[in-house]
């Protein structure tokens, strides 16, 4: 890294950390309570199953944080209630961090040689070990036409001729896995190789700085060859998942629950980053009540939320207890974005002027209060978060207060003579979100837009709904309030500008959910991708920015903390910010 690319860095750091001295709130760490206890059963209760639970497929924090606890990658962070000990790229199942110095790394920055440790192994009878062949087979499954990754955008276009391998693998048939597992068998990502069975040698279309905290990305784990035996992502696989981390899945009921046990044949000598305490993990979904969640962990009938935040009312009392705390994850959470491909309205959401004219609509302060205050979120303005690469404070739609402007908003439209539309809006049944999107529906009528509010809870909501095409182009919704955290931190301005809004890699899975497509966006990101050092690429990302803002593809919101609690018999809770979570392999029980 030079010393510009670590000045950049570091500006984006310190900004994060002003951030965080003003939201960190209580939680324990290890060393706070004492040597771990073996041993117990983790019980976590919360709503909704994780979309995708084959590794390739993985979207969302949920599940970015369950599958930690079973698919490993080549290379991680680590979890601590000091951000900036989660931002550096570790190894993993990868020996070392490749380096020019140790000559891992080329000298053009285009290839790079990853050396995997010993002692990594498959829980198969009998235990096996994790091979590079394993990664490859993880990195062709990116492609897979059933549940393709929607990160594989990131590879497309940077690993060299996997554009070509994806291209060809579309057209294979989704359903059957034998014909997938035989286009794996009979073709070859160009940039990609296993040199043996403990090297990987892979080679870029160009330098790319960001390239290690590609390789940390859980989508990106090993895959064993009994996979090729299932549909990715279908039911049979998610019967049998197999594991190379501390913990294995047990048993899967959809929809309701998970259990996981130890793994019998993982080796905490073999992995840096994780530990194993808890004898079980037990994981109860179908509870939507913050809530109710919240009574069970502070009665001690479990012990962690899911995928519920503590609820608003509870924060003031709870500002002193030491199993509360506030951890300051830069995202964006939620924001509104608009269906480009909506039919409804005649098409009006594919008006930019139309767009522009909805940014005025939204009572950012109402929001905040929603999602407890200001110590919880903070209003956002950009697609970038504070915190992030590329970042920069630039208000395009101001309103008074942060209160919103539905004069402004009315008269705009009444320039555009789209009047009297009518929008469907699909929302979350967990947590907040109901409440989030009743408040944005009161703000459009205000605007004169009527809104149908659809919940839309099962899990659906990304997989089903927004990540969907075709139901985006039918219609079926016309606005949303989903939410994006950065898949890492430090230089990641790719990791929210690229997934979210390049139009070329829009499809199944995008999460580029209202199909923008814009070639001057687009030829941003290729400069980003394409600049010699990481403070360049931010300037890019910033401009890229500055257009999709102008454009009124989405409206930001919050930028949002994640508020947590834990029963009083959690010690050892040590926060992941890209899992928006603890992570549970470092937790053990009194």
């Amino acid at each position: 890294m030079t010393a510009r690319q670590m000045y950049k860095v570091t500006v984006g750091l310190t900004g994060l950390m002003v951030g965080l001295a003003g939201c960190a709130g209580g939680g324990d760490d290890a060393s706070a309570a004492g040597r771990p206890r073996e041993g117990g059963t983790l019980r976590i209760v919360g709503s909704s199953d994780v979309e995708h639970l084959d590794p390739a497929s993985v979207s969302s924090v949920g599940a970015y944080g369950l599958t930690r606890t079973f698919a490993r990658t080549l290379f991680g962070t680590r979890a601590s209630n000091d951000f900036q000990e989660t931002v550096p790229v570790r190894p993993d199942v990868a020996e070392r961090v490749p380096t020019r110095e140790n000559g891992d790394i080329g000298k053009d920055r285009r290839s790079y040689t990853v050396r995997l440790r010993t002692g990594v192994l498959w829980n198969t009878d009998p235990p096996r070990p994790v091979t590079a062949h394993d990664f490859v087979r993880g990195f062709e499954r990116l492609c897979n036409p059933a549940a393709p990754s929607s990160g594989k955008g990131y590879f497309v276009s940077t690993i060299k001729g996997m554009d070509e391998f994806c291209r060809g693998y579309a057209r294979v048939d989704a359903k059957d896995p034998a014909a997938m597992a035989a286009y794996q068998r009979d073709h070859a990502i160009e940039g990609l190789r296993a040199a043996d069975d403990r090297t990987l040698v892979f080679r870029l279309r160009r330098p790319a700085s960001d390239f290690l905290n590609l390789l940390a990305l859980p989508y990106t784990a090993a895959a064993p060859k009994e996979y090729d035996a299932y549909v990715p992502d279908g039911p049979q696989l998610r019967r049998n998942t197999i594991s190379n981390g501390p913990y294995q899945i047990t048993e899967y009921r959809p929809g309701l629950s998970y259990e996981l046990s130890r793994n019998p044949a993982w080796r905490a000598a073999a992995d840096p980053l994780r530990e194993r305490h808890v004898a079980k993990i037990r994981i109860t979904l179908g509870q939507d009540s913050p809530e109710a969640v919240q009574q069970q962990l502070e009665q001690g009938t479990a012990d962690l939320a899911w995928d519920q935040p503590v609820p608003t009312s509870a924060i003031p009392r709870l500002r002193d207890d030491p199993r509360f705390a506030i951890r300051e994850t830069p995202n964006s959470s939620p924001y509104l974005v608009f269906n480009l491909r909506s039919p409804n309205n005649r098409g009006a959401l594919g008006e930019r002027a139309v767009r522009q004219a909805l940014e005025y609509a939204v009572d950012r302060s109402a929001l905040i209060k929603i999602v407890g205050g200001p110590s919880v979120a903070r209003p956002l303005h950009t697609v970038i978060p504070p915190g992030n690469s590329g970042y920069s404070a630039i208000e395009h739609y101001p309103t008074p207060g942060e209160t919103g402007d539905p004069a402004k908003c009315r008269e705009l439209l009444g320039r555009t003579g789209r009047t009297g539309l009518k929008l469907k809006f699909p929302y979350r049944t967990n947590s907040v979100h109901k409440l989030i999107a009743q408040s944005i529906a009161d703000n459009l009528d205000a605007c004169g837009v009527e809104t149908e509010l659809i919940a839309d809870s099962g899990g659906s909501f990304y997989a089903g709904t927004l990540g969907t095409p075709a139901r985006g182009r039918a219609g079926e919704w016309d606005i949303a309030a989903p939410g994006w955290v950065p898949d890492w931190y430090g230089n990641n301005g790719r990791s929210i500008i690229q997934p979210l809004f390049d139009g070329r890699g829009y499809g199944q899975n995008s999460t580029n959910y209202g199909g923008y497509n814009n070639p001057q966006v687009n030829a941003l990101i290729d400069a980003a991708l394409t600049a010699p050092d990481a403070g360049r690429a931010a300037g890019y990302w910033q401009q890229a920015d500055q257009k999709i803002m102008e454009d009124a593809v989405i409206v930001p919101l919050l930028d949002r903390a994640q508020t947590l609690f834990h029963s009083s018999r959690v010690h050892g809770a040590l926060y992941l910010p890209t899992t928006s979570g603890y992570d549970y392999t470092r937790l053990w029980l009194s």
